[in-house]
């Protein structure tokens, strides 16, 4: 409105337009300026076709895979395109609970690959109707995907066969939090921890944030992958889940490792680089009670602390 009233002081009170700049309180570069149109619609069509293909992700992680093809735009520019295309979907929010009164007993945050694992299950159905489960686990420092086992019953032997099958890749956890449920307290599962000295921590029944990083992995693998798919039948789940599972790892950009996949992330540790040199601005540390801390080069430090801290202290194990 002001660069408007300076141009009718122009005509009418035949004033110069630096007299009338200053009169109406404008910078003179802010009435000369003029609006850059850029040429937007390589860039709506190709956003569309990302968020066609990623129908859940958001605009922050659409704009880190447009940087990835080479487009030259900030998050801003992607999300004003993003409301103009209405690519966003609208979620159901249930009712906010109440935080509990009483400080959670917080574990020791891990600071180097296979040093916590988290495990739980997931539940959904063919397209027959019949129900099938999912057996999760998770890396808790690099939020890899380590396996996701699928089939219609997943009884507590079948969970120490999945255990054991990565234990011959050379992968196996120094702890494992875990829920209640029977197949994570039966017998199997507690002699295959005490032979190969892996210590399961037992969350608090009914508090299931203190697994948080597999409650979250849970609601994105159903978001991203379970709601995303038919499955017609368990060869069919075992494609497309597995499939869902490389491109987590290897392509998903993730927030809370500073937009990096998974793989990056332990390929950075494992070249000495940690997880700042890796990029990872761990922004949901707070969030979760084994989150990283933001200093990724407190990894030494912070590998001393635990050998010497007293585990059992804190282990919400049933032992």
């Amino acid at each position: 409105m002001r660069r408007e009233a300076v141009l009718v002081m122009q005509v009418e009170v035949s004033v110069s337009q630096r007299r009338a700049c200053g009169l109406m309180g404008i910078d003179r570069g802010t009435f000369r300026y003029q609006r850059r149109r850029v040429e937007d619609h390589r860039l709506r069509v190709r956003l569309r076709e990302l968020a066609e293909a990623r129908r859940r992700f958001g605009y922050r992680r659409l704009q880190v895979l447009l940087v990835r093809e080479g487009w030259q735009v900030n998050h801003k520019r992607v999300y004003r395109l993003y409301v103009e295309e209405k690519l966003g979907l609208r979620r159901k929010r249930g009712r906010r609970r109440r935080a509990p009164g009483a400080a959670r007993v917080v574990l020791a945050p891990p600071t180097e690959p296979d040093q916590v694992w988290t495990m739980d299950f997931t539940q959904d159905a063919f397209a027959s109707g019949q129900r099938f489960r999912t057996l999760n686990l998770m890396d808790g420092f690099s939020r890899e995907a380590v396996e996701i086992e699928v089939d219609t019953c997943l009884p507590g032997l079948r969970v120490v066969r999945v255990l054991e099958g990565l234990k011959a890749q050379g992968r196996k956890p120094k702890h494992i939090i875990i829920d209640n449920g029977t197949e994570f307290t039966s017998q199997v599962l507690d002699r295959w921890a005490y032979e190969n000295a892996v210590q399961l921590h037992f969350i608090t029944p009914g508090r299931p944030m203190e697994n948080g990083y597999i409650e979250s992995f849970n609601g994105k693998f159903r978001d991203e992958c379970l709601n995303e798919n038919w499955f017609m039948d368990l060869h069919d789940a075992r494609e497309k889940i597995a499939a869902w599972r490389w491109d987590y790892n290897h392509v998903r950009p993730h927030s809370a490792l500073g937009y990096q996949t998974p793989m990056e992330l332990i390929r950075g540790w494992a070249t000495g680089c940690g997880k700042d040199g890796g990029r990872a601005a761990l922004e949901n540390a707070s969030r979760f009670p084994l989150s990283h801390s933001r200093d990724g080069c407190e990894r030494q430090s912070g590998s001393a602390m635990l050998e010497t801290q007293n585990l059992e202290n804190v282990s919400l194990s049933l032992d």
